[in-house]
């Protein structure tokens, strides 16, 4: 029997169905009222304005694995985004589809790791991005030997090693707390949160730990310090307080669920796809689908990349 939650939302059709492989990486414009997400698999950027609706959805077409976006500050994010390509972050320029890379994991380009790919992120109360690396599809299964990297300026600095997928990066509402996500440990971690480049993080513990179904995915923090967190194979999106105690959940009608993003009130949820027999025809028919549904708090505005000089 499931436990007594304080608030239960039920949602029973998408809001936009593109069929993703596994889409990810939801991130509000609120210059222009439009919701982007990736589709990692399928290795493209998608966009849909807000007020026009589901039928203005405009697609990016890449050759790379696009994990996670962000907006860069004094950049026009219709003209150019920070992106985690294969290598690194890279700078995108999406009215012609071409990126170039800003900094890779490993500075000589002939010793890439082929085995890895960039994975989700964020950027931190001072510009600088925070992004997980983890085994690409291709290279058998997942396994413990990605990291996650501070990107300060040019320079990638490892800040912890190893993990296996890495996930979310996030801050509480005054930005001391910082919040990171190992999904195939069911662990969201909280982290003393610091400027200082050498000193980022400190007094790691968990902050959650998952003993229900599926596994901890991509999460946002709303302005009451809440951690509103995607459970891949559980089917739903879970409200966490800031003392680790689940407040209520978002019930949705397919299992892989990938991550939210406040856009007001609402949370727009990306989804992977499904296989057949996997889940009931219902499941399988919105893997890979966007949902929204009102939970009446606002979330925490997510900070500019700041380029080097």
């Amino acid at each position: 029997m499931s436990p007594p939650f304080k608030h239960t939302w039920t949602v029973m059709e998408p809001y936009l169905n593109l069929r993703c492989g596994l889409g990810e990486g939801p991130y509000y414009e609120r210059e222009h009222h439009s919701l982007r997400f990736v589709d990692i698999i399928k290795k493209r950027l998608h966009a849909v304005d807000l007020s026009a609706g589901p039928g203005s959805v405009t697609t990016v077409q890449l050759d790379t694995p696009i994990s996670v976006t962000a907006d860069i500050e004094g950049c026009d994010p219709r003209e150019g985004l920070l992106i985690g390509a294969k290598y690194g972050l890279a700078l995108l320029n999406r009215k012609d589809a071409t990126y170039t890379y800003y900094s890779r994991l490993n500075s000589d380009p002939a010793q890439q790791n082929e085995r890895l790919r960039t994975n989700d992120g964020a950027v931190d109360p001072h510009g600088r991005f925070w992004m997980g690396t983890m085994t690409d599809f291709g290279f058998g299964p997942f396994q413990r030997e990605g990291s996650l990297y501070l990107f300060d300026g040019i320079k990638a600095q490892k800040k912890k090693d190893p993990v296996t997928i890495p996930n979310s990066v996030s801050w509480s509402p005054d930005g001391k707390t910082l919040y990171f996500t190992e999904s195939v440990e069911g662990i969201i971690y909280a982290a003393d949160y610091s400027s200082d480049a050498d000193n980022a993080i400190s007094n790691e513990r968990v902050f959650y730990k998952h003993s229900g179904a599926g596994s901890p995915d991509g999460h946002r923090v709303d302005v009451e310090g809440n951690v509103w967190s995607a459970f891949y194979g559980g089917g739903n999106v879970l409200k966490i307080s800031p003392a680790g105690e689940i407040l209520g959940e978002i019930k949705l009608p397919t299992k892989n669920i990938t991550c939210p993003e406040f856009v007001g009130t609402e949370l727009f949820i990306t989804t992977a796809s499904m296989e057949e027999g996997e889940g009931t025809p219902e499941e399988v028919k919105n893997g890979g689908a966007v949902f929204r549904v009102d939970v009446g708090v606002q979330g925490v505005a997510p900070y500019k990349f700041k380029l080097s000089k």
